[in-house]
């Protein structure tokens, strides 16, 4: 089925042997997440093998996301297992003491978060449902007053939105996570609770010390920090990544579609490949069949033109990875017909002068009817910059490097071939025909060349 707008699947325990890999990838998943808050790292090595055997059985190049788990923030134990209750207005403290907790206090073991707490300053647990205000904050420990929420228990997740924390975005776990992937040569990795640029510019130090190997950099935008930075931190990204999640609880979530439209649009005029994510399909966990607003939700991520949509649990845990594939591929495939044939005035966006040759190729393709642009790339560049003029037309992608194959997995639009043998020879025609793309008029870029060839 072709589809423009992109499908990053999630691996995990009903979708992790090769068999529905294959499926999968049949279904139209073009990249897969392996998730690394799950399972340890050999665990995980053996998934990425698994799609690596899948590509090269099907010939076809799949690109692979890591994702670390990040400094994400769990209170400590209580005294049993049983939820405590708690009453709007009541204190709870939060402390470094280890003893387990008694339903008027419980162990925070991140001394980093104490320290950068202030008056005033919120905090959500359980993903928003219990919500308290800090009073006061001590060496060791942070009183609070409840204002939302009836009960808690053990090892809630917790988001602080109107906290900057400072801490190393890289935990000691994600240290080991990342230097056992770097092993693995995956395409990209994931960092998840960007506050700023500079965690960005942190992480590419660390692998670029430990590895040649051409590993792209996806930011996950969470917290209100990373978004009012957004434009540092889609520039020293290589893709963003809108994790609606965290980012609704830690945000009001009715401004969430505006945030997520406003970083569409700075992925676009940067030239970085831009995935929307969470609860897309969250119903097909259970149930065979999304709900009508999960449809809308799905084809509204291609009518923004995003890059690419990402299932989570859906394909994770849910009772049919392969169908919900299958589901979202139907879906994007009519939305994305749909914004050719009732595009908007795409000249008119992202009139910045480093768009202007990208927006020429596109103009030259659009104006004479070219079935496809097909395009000789050695590193992704030339290629990732058309997508992000979101031509109507697919763009078949020419590399002599299968990891720039991979990577182009995640661009909208772009259908990526390994072969050295047609890239040496330039050969547009077999390209095309690889693709089943019909023959015709078709835009051809080659190390900065630019011409129009009838293929007939």
């Amino acid at each position: 089925m072709f589809k423009y707008t992109k499908i990053t699947a999630s691996v995990g325990p009903k979708s992790e042997n090769l068999a529905i890999l294959t499926k999968m990838v049949r279904a139209g998943a073009n990249m897969f997440r392996i998730n690394f808050s799950h399972d340890t790292g050999a665990v995980q090595g053996k998934k990425i093998d698994a799609i690596r055997r899948v590509a090269r059985e099907l010939k076809s190049p799949v690109g692979i996301i890591v994702d670390l788990q990040g400094p994400k923030h769990r209170i400590g134990n209580f005294a049993t297992e049983d939820k405590y209750k708690l009453t709007v207005g009541q204190r709870f403290v939060f402390d470094t003491d280890e003893t387990p907790g008694d339903g008027t206090r419980v162990c925070l073991p991140h001394p980093d978060v104490i320290a950068s707490m202030r008056p005033g300053n919120r905090i959500l647990l359980n993903d928003g449902k219990i919500e308290m205000r800090v009073d006061s904050v001590q060496p060791t420990k942070i009183i609070a007053t409840v204002v939302r929420g009836n009960e808690i228990w053990s090892r809630r997740g917790f988001n602080l939105p109107d906290t900057f924390v400072d801490t190393n975005i890289l935990t000691d776990k994600d240290k080991s996570d990342l230097e056992y992937a770097i092993t693995k040569n995956p395409d990209f990795v994931a960092v998840s609770f960007v506050q700023s640029a500079t965690d960005i510019e942190y992480v590419r130090d660390f692998i670029t010390e430990r590895t040649s190997h051409k590993i792209k950099i996806i930011a996950k935008i969470e917290r209100p920090h990373a978004v009012h930075d957004i434009d540092n931190i889609v520039s020293v990204s290589d893709g963003i990544m809108i994790a609606r999640g965290d980012l609704a609880v830690e945000m009001p979530f009715e401004q969430v579609p505006a945030i997520s439209r406003h970083i569409i649009r700075t992925c676009r005029q940067m030239n970085k490949p831009v995935i929307m994510a969470t609860q897309m399909l969250g119903s097909m966990v259970d149930n065979e069949f999304p709900t009508r607003a999960e449809i809308s939700d799905v084809a509204n991520a291609a009518y923004l033109r995003a890059d690419a949509c990402m299932t989570s649990e859906e394909t994770t845990i849910g009772i049919n990875p392969v169908h919900t594939v299958e589901t979202m591929s139907r879906i994007l495939s009519y939305a994305d017909m749909d914004t050719i044939a009732n595009p908007y005035d795409w000249s008119r966006i992202d009139n910045i002068p480093e768009n202007n040759w990208s927006r020429s190729v596109a103009s030259m393709a659009h104006l004479n009817n070219a079935s496809a642009i097909i395009v000789f790339d050695r590193d992704g560049v030339a290629t990732t910059q058309i997508s992000c003029r979101r031509p109507d037309m697919p763009i078949i992608a020419v590399c002599n490097d299968e990891t720039v194959a991979n990577q182009l997995c995640l661009s909208r639009g772009v259908y990526p071939i390994f072969d050295p043998e047609i890239f040496g020879h330039r050969d547009e025609k077999m390209a095309a025909q690889i693709l089943k793309i019909k023959l015709g008029s078709v835009v051809i870029v080659d190390d900065g060349t630019i011409s129009l060839r009838d293929l007939d």
